[in-house]
This record gives C-alpha cells, sequence and structure tokens, in this order.
C-alpha cells in the first residue's frame, strides 16, 4: 500500500502515510504483518481512499479535493459531512446487506479514532451522529455466521464420509500381492484422501472448533494448522491456537478419535510435526518436493526420477519426510462444498448452499444448549456465558415459549 514516510502530522499529511502504522498496530504476529483483521482492514482503507479521490461512488462523486487542486486526499479534507458522505455511498447502491455496511463503515471508523490518538484528526469525525445517521440498522446478526448444521445434515455428511473412506481404505488394504507399485500408490493416495476429508469432518461437526484455530491462516503465521503432535488420542484432546492468542485444550469427543486413528495409522508420517490435514493441491506439491531435494543437493535429472517413482508427490513427501504447509480455512470450504455435493444433502441457506465449516461448529453448539445449558456449552466453545446466551437465544425464547403455552393451557383447564 502507498505511504508516506513524512512525520509530519498536519492537515497536509495524505491519508495513505497512516495506513501502515495503524495496520501493524491492528496486525498480529511479529511486526504485526498477519490477521484477518489487518487484511480486512487495509482493504476497506484502499476503498475508502480510492471512494475519496472520486474514484468511486458514481459518475457525479468528484471526491473531497476540491475541485481546482490536483493532490491525493489528506487530513484536511477530512469533516463529518465526509463520513457522513461515505456511509451513504456503503448504504447506497452497492447491493451491500445491512450488517455488511456496518461492518465496513466499522473499520472506517476504527481507522479515524486511531487518528486521533496519534495527532492525525483533532476529532472522531466518524462517531458523530451525524455522520452515522445513513447507516442502515444493524439486527445484531454477524452476516455469514447463522448457519446451524442440523442433526440430519451432520448424520448425512458423517455417514457419506465414513462410507468414502471404508470403501477406499479397503480398495487399498485389499489389493493383491502382485498389484503393480504405481496402482498400489494410486488406492493409497486415495485412501489418504478419504481419510483425511473424514477426519476433517468428524473434527468440524463434533469438536466444535473454529475453524480458524484447526487450519492454516496464510495471513497469520501463528495459526499453521494442527500437528500430530498436538494431539492427545489418550486424553481426548488437541492443542490449538485459540482466538483469545493462546494455546490452549479442546476436547475430542469419542466419535473422532476413530477416525483420527484409523487416518493417522493410515498416514504413518515420519515424524509427529506433519500437519493433520496437508494440503492435496499437485501444483503446490510437486514445487514443495522439487525445492526440497534440490536444496538436500540431489542433481535435476535424479529428482526427475525420483518423482516418476511415485504415483503422487505426497507419496514421495510421506517418505522424505518433506512437510507440506496444511489445508487454508478456504480449502477447508473447498472440501465442504464438494462432500455437501456429492453427499447430495438438502440445504436451504440464503448465503451458503453447502455445509459450512462455522455451521459444524455452531450445530454443536445448539446441541449442547440443549443438553447441558449455556454454563456447559460455553466452556465447551470457549466462549464466555454471556456470548452463548446472545447467539443461542432462540434457545431460550422457545423454551420460554413452551412454559408460556404450558401456563396458559393450565388457566384454561382451570376456568
Amino acid at each position: 500500500m502507498n505511504q508516506n514516510t513524512s512525520s509530519t502530522r498536519d492537515g497536509t499529511t495524505p491519508l495513505t502515510s497512516s495506513f501502515e502504522r495503524y495496520l501493524q498496530d491492528k496486525g498480529k504476529g511479529r511486526g504485526g504483518d498477519g490477521g484477518n483483521y489487518r487484511r480486512n482492514a487495509e482493504r476497506e482503507l484502499e476503498r475508502f481512499t480510492e471512494w475519496a479521490a472520486g474514484n468511486r461512488g458514481g459518475d457525479d462523486w468528484t471526491g473531497v479535493v476540491p475541485d481546482n487542486v490536483d493532490r491525493e486526499p489528506t487530513f484536511e479534507d477530512l469533516d463529518e459531512r465526509v463520513f457522513r458522505e461515505y456511509a451513504r455511498h456503503l448504504s447506497g447502491d452497492r447491493g451491500l446487506k445491512q450488517n455488511t455496511v456496518q461492518t465496513y463503515y466499522r473499520y472506517i471508523s476504527a481507522w479515524c479514532g486511531w487518528c486521533v490518538n496519534e495527532g492525525y484528526l483533532e476529532a472522531h469525525f466518524a462517531q458523530r451522529a451525524s455522520a452515522m445517521a445513513p447507516l442502515p440498522e444493524d439486527d445484531g446478526r454477524k452476516p455469514g455466521d447463522q448457519q446451524a448444521w442440523t442433526s440430519d445434515q451432520r448424520h448425512a455428511i458423517t455417514r457419506h464420509v465414513d462410507e468414502r473412506a471404508r470403501d477406499a481404505v479397503e480398495a487399498y488394504t485389499t489389493l493383491p500381492e502382485d498389484t503393480d507399485s504405481l496402482d498400489r500408490q494410486r488406492a493409497r493416495y486415495a485412501a489418504l484422501k478419504a481419510a483425511r476429508d473424514r477426519a476433517l469432518v468428524f473434527v468440524l461437526a463434533y469438536t466444535a472448533v473454529r475453524v480458524g484455530e484447526l487450519l492454516r491462516d496464510p495471513n497469520d503465521p501463528r495459526r499453521r494448522g494442527v500437528r500430530w503432535e498436538d494431539l492427545s488420542f489418550d486424553e481426548g484432546s488437541m492443542d490449538v491456537y485459540r482466538k483469545k492468542q493462546q494455546w490452549d485444550a479442546a476436547s475430542l469427543p469419542d466419535p473422532v478419535i476413530s477416525p483420527l486413528r484409523s487416518y493417522r495409522k493410515l498416514m504413518d508420517p515420519l515424524t509427529e510435526r506433519w500437519p493433520v490435514f496437508p494440503t492435496f493441491d499437485q501444483r503446490t506439491l510437486a514445487g514443495l518436493v522439487q525445492d526440497e531435494l534440490d536444496d538436500r543437493g540431489e542433481r535435476p535429472e535424479a529428482i526427475t526420477e525420483r518423482r516418476e517413482e511415485y504415483a503422487r508427490d505426497l507419496l514421495l513427501a510421506l517418505d522424505e519426510d518433506i512437510r507440506p504447509p496444511s489445508i487454508t480455512t478456504d480449502g477447508a470450504r473447498s472440501i465442504l462444498q464438494r462432500l455437501s455435493e456429492a453427499a447430495e444433502i438438502d440445504i436451504d441457506h440464503p448465503k451458503h448452499d453447502y455445509l459450512a465449516p462455522h455451521g459444524g461448529r455452531r450445530g454443536m453448539g445448539e446441541v449442547l444448549v440443549r443438553a447441558f445449558g449455556y454454563t456447559v456449552a460455553a466452556r465447551y466453545l470457549d466462549n464466555s456465558e454471556e456470548m452463548v446466551r446472545e447467539r443461542y437465544s432462540h434457545i431460550e425464547a422457545g423454551e420460554l415459549g413452551d412454559v408460556a403455552t404450558e401456563a396458559l393451557e393450565e388457566i384454561d383447564r382451570s376456568h
């Protein structure tokens, strides 16, 4: 992103000169270079800058810089009227949902508040009532975060991946002894992929672990995805890097243990530092194997010969302990899209036409709240009881409705 190295903070300072420091403050990891918030904030700041320069907002919009001046937007161009216009722009014809508009505006508002603290602005213009007036009402829902797997959906997807994995493993383990080496490898690869998919679905369906805690986040180096060394089958636990920025143990309930054990036995990695859910992307693995063998001093011809001995680079990586990266959260979504379609699961949701990863967590939350109440559910979900009560308030409302119905029936009977 464009930035100005000038240290002056008067009104003539370009908006972009503040961005890098702000993003470092909001980022995660060493140097503040990682994290989803930083990535999303950077995107919205770029959009805001384009709009302020007159490059967004329609034919009639010329930006915040006076017409007779040729420069990029600076802090002297900002006041509450500018943020009011931006709120109106977000709420206008972009087809954004009301919650999304609120979310996007909050990124800009947070930056504005930081600018006040850092001396770039004299007042938090974005938070003034007149600036926020055009924003739509926030209904309190988080966009795209409302799907919850039903019991029928959970059973359907887990049954499907279980059958696929059983068939693939059986096909591999019952091959005749005289099977060609490459054919045997292809069968093992198919079994590994099916076993990985089964283990992933079972973990998402039953542990209620956030998918961002389970898999790799390219924007946060601390989230490298769980490794086998992080799992303890005997204790029924898994160490994950929680949303609260610290390592913590998550539960591995009984339904998850068997798929993970079977998958671990089939993979048989040379070290426990292998990711539990490695990528199977051929392009990624080909480059990884090529580079690693080259770094080990192998000649190009020898590398080519070595790779030709294997049906897939993943199997060579396993034999040579060339550890691939974990799949990403986007990768998990792609897998679940493929599996949901193959399993022909009936899904009625305005945003997702497949079983999204977060839906497994929310579905498990529903089960826990109904079975054990909010306190136990909060501990399992690694959330405050207050937040769990808020997110699953419809359960309590339904239970209170039943109580009210019973009370009314009791009154009717007494008359």
